[in-house]
């Protein structure tokens, strides 16, 4: 069996990949942690005062904003924080995030 010379992966590249699936996967984490706890907040809160449906249905259509506030916050850190090591690393600037 002959085995084909492929070029080596850029380290680099890989790094940069498996810390945008950390950034994902902690953004999922907590819009899954918001939502529950909105649901779970507003159920305790119904039985509290007897009101069945509209505290959970006004506390998960609360949360809705603010998840995408708190995810907007995190990819904007995250890319930050991204784009300084790059620009450490190259000495230049990174181009993680502008268009064009």
């Amino acid at each position: 069996m002959s085995q084909t010379n492929a070029p080596k992966p850029d380290r680099s590249r890989y790094w940069l990949n498996l810390t945008l699936a950390g950034f994902a996967a902690q953004a999922g984490c907590v819009t899954l942690v918001i939502v529950l706890g909105a649901v779970l907040g507003g159920l305790w809160l119904d039985a509290r005062f007897q009101t069945r449906p509209v505290m959970t249905l006004i506390l998960v259509f609360a949360s809705i904003p603010i998840s995408l506030l708190v995810m907007f916050f995190i990819v904007r850190a995250t890319t930050a924080k991204i784009k300084s090591n790059l620009k450490h690393q190259n000495g230049e600037e990174a181009d993680i995030g502008k268009n064009g």
